[in-house]
Parts: C-alpha cells; structure tokens; sequence
C-alpha cells in the first residue's frame, strides 16, 4: 500500500524529450507545496531525463514504478521553490 496519495496526474506519453519536462515541471508547478504528482511517461529517454531533471530543480522524487507495459509512473512531491 502507497504512502502517499497523489494529488494530480500528468500523462506525457504523448510528447518527446525535452517537451516530457517542460508538461512535467509546468504540472509540478500548479501544485501547491508538499502535494504529490504522478507523471506517466513511456521507457527510454523520459525515464533517463525527466526524473534527474526535476530532482535537479529541488524536488523529491518518492518512487519510480514500471508499469511492465513499457511506461513508468514518475511519483514526485513538490518542494517550495
């Protein structure tokens, strides 16, 4: 059982690198902090990138979880700018 409960979802399955950051951050930005976004996002260049990424713009990043259907579910909890 989760943890945490997830406040809003994004799904950027549809878009390509660098744009899977860009719907990401302007998601995680919406957000108030402390809650929680799950980003739904296809294997490869997303997962390789978009979880450094926002790690690098002072979030925590809670949990990775593959899917097994070749995406991964990105949980994140926003931190005050």
């Amino acid at each position: 059982m989760a943890d945490f409960q997830i406040d809003e979802t994004v799904d950027i399955t549809d878009v390509v690198c660098p744009v899977t950051f860009v719907k990401a951050k302007v998601a995680l930005e919406e957000l108030d902090d402390g809650q929680i976004l799950s980003v739904h996002m296809n294997d490869g260049e997303p997962v390789q990138n978009v979880p450094r990424s926002i790690k690098e713009e002072g979030h925590q990043i809670l949990k990775l979880i593959d899917n097994e259907d070749g995406t991964y579910d990105l949980i994140v909890k926003k931190v005050e700018d």
